[in-house]
């Protein structure tokens, strides 16, 4: 246990540094060693104290750099459009979305490969744009989980200097880290082992912070651009890739429409926690676990009730005025075919 904080700390230090310049990505590489110490349905918990905590020491190291101008209009634009980014999952396939969010991360090869040039002329974002670019950011959150990479480039052209960039990303984001840690907490998932590794993180996040002040103005403005291009077009790739591979996968259409809104919902499930609102239920949070979560007396019900399966996924789910449960969807043929609700 001892090891893995050591080795989460050191982890968890190298990857807010570096997305300090990448513009995100920490949870990638802390997500594989976060699954070591706690279940999966308390790896988003324990992050999102990391990432609140990352995010607050930005704001408090670079908040003389903060451009409130951009802020101002961003975050009140971004809050409601993942409401309806969340409710068009259900009738948008994701791997469709991918290629189009791929190609345009592909598309800043452009600016990597020519010569960049820093410049004194400052644009400043219209009122209109700011709000577009803040409702699209947060459109695109409900719909794919997590978007920092795509507005990079938005960052970047704007006229912002490292320091700029880093403290209104950061004042960006603090208000979705936040609203996801007191809705962790509503749904029972933070634990006292939860805030300890959630604080492992954080420290590890507050020192990176800290070391950031020291290391981005050693850093030239050229080579900060050129990490931020080269982390789009390479996220760009994997996109593309993984959802390329997705359609090719898909041999027939699905008739039922309610089964197909399912498979896409799950696909998109398999590396995020899923926040949904339903009027009869209220706000839920959703998550693929393993199979061996669930206690041997409900693994063999589900195991009698689909005795045919060639595979089985198992989601927790977790509501404020409800008791947790589950739901198992059953796969033949790589087509989801029924589902259950248990407790």
């Amino acid at each position: 246990m001892t090891s893995l904080l050591i080795i989460l700390f050191i982890l968890s230090f190298l990857a807010f540094s570096i997305s300090a310049i990448c513009g995100g990505g920490a949870g990638l590489m802390l997500i594989p060693v976060l699954g070591q110490l706690l279940s999966v349905s308390q790896v988003p918990a324990a992050l999102s104290i990391g990432t609140f905590s990352s995010s607050a020491s930005r704001l408090l190291v670079f908040r003389k750099n903060i451009r409130w101008s951009i802020v101002t209009y961003f975050v009140p634009a971004a809050l409601p459009a993942v409401w309806l980014g969340a409710l068009l999952l259900k009738y948008v396939n994701p791997a469709y979305l991918e290629i189009v969010l791929g190609v345009f991360l592909v598309s800043n090869l452009f600016f990597l490969v020519r010569k960049q040039q820093t410049s004194g002329k400052e644009q400043k974002p219209t009122v209109f744009k700011l709000f577009s670019i803040g409702f699209l950011a947060g459109f695109l959150s409900g719909l794919t989980g997590a978007v920092g990479l795509l507005f990079n480039r938005f960052y970047l052209r704007y006229g912002l200097t490292k320091e700029e960039i880093v403290a209104t990303r950061a004042a960006n984001e603090i208000v979705l880290h936040l609203f996801k840690i007191v809705l962790y907490g509503l749904f029972g998932l933070i634990s006292t082992k939860v805030i300890l590794i959630g604080l492992v993180v954080a420290v590890s996040a507050i020192l990176s912070s800290i070391a950031m002040k020291w290391v981005l103005p050693r850093l030239s403005e050229v080579s900060f651009r050129k990490i931020g291009y080269s982390a789009m077009v390479l996220s760009g790739v994997v996109m593309l890739l993984q959802s390329g591979q997705d359609l090719f996968s898909e041999k027939q259409p699905v008739a039922d429409k309610s089964f197909m809104a399912y498979d896409q919902k799950l696909r998109m499930q398999q590396s995020n926690l899923e926040l949904e609102f339903t009027y009869d239920e209220g706000f839920e949070l959703e998550k693929v676990i393993p199979f061996d979560e669930l206690s041997p007396q409900q693994q063999q019900m589900v195991k009698n009730r689909f005795p045919h399966a060639d595979k089985i996924t198992i989601e927790a789910v977790y509501g404020i005025h409800r008791k947790k449960s589950f739901e198992a969807y059953c796969f033949q043929n790589n087509r989801l075919v029924d589902k259950i609700d248990f407790t």
